[in-house]
């Protein structure tokens, strides 16, 4: 009895998938950590700024119709847009209150900005490393 070999698949895709499941992780880690224990300080109406990552990666996401090139500009663009927040959050939010701490504010910020990178990575690399652009 011979045995037939299992067809030989590409790596792409798993990248893609890969970094499609880094970019949902953390989002969601992202969405509980906001709810759960608040970006500033203690929370409040402040940390809603922090709904403009998930909706840029939803319209984002979206517009790519899960394309690697596209998923991984969205991804980039989260990771944009979670920097602009923190900075934002820094000058307009973070001097009027006493319970915020900086540090802490820019590690875990940064942390998730560096999550994002990591995913659009992957899903670049997916892509054969073109972020934009059209396929020739």
């Amino acid at each position: 009895m011979t045995s037939t070999p299992l067809p030989a698949t590409s790596p792409r895709p798993l990248r893609h998938t890969l970094g499609c499941l880094l970019g949902l992780t953390t989002t969601l880690l992202l969405v509980l950590s906001v709810g759960a224990v608040g970006m500033v300080g203690d929370g409040g109406r402040s940390d809603l700024l922090w709904a403009a990552v998930p909706v840029v990666g939803v319209a984002g996401v979206a517009l790519a119709r899960l394309r690697p090139t596209g998923t991984a500009a969205a991804l980039l663009a989260m990771a944009a847009t979670q920097l602009v927040v923190t900075a934002v959050a820094l000058v307009a939010v973070v001097p009027g209150r006493s319970d915020a701490s900086v540090l802490d504010l820019l590690w875990v910020n940064g942390g998730f900005a560096v999550l994002y990178v990591a995913a659009a990575g992957l899903c670049a690399s997916a892509a054969g490393g073109r972020v934009t652009g059209r396929a020739r």
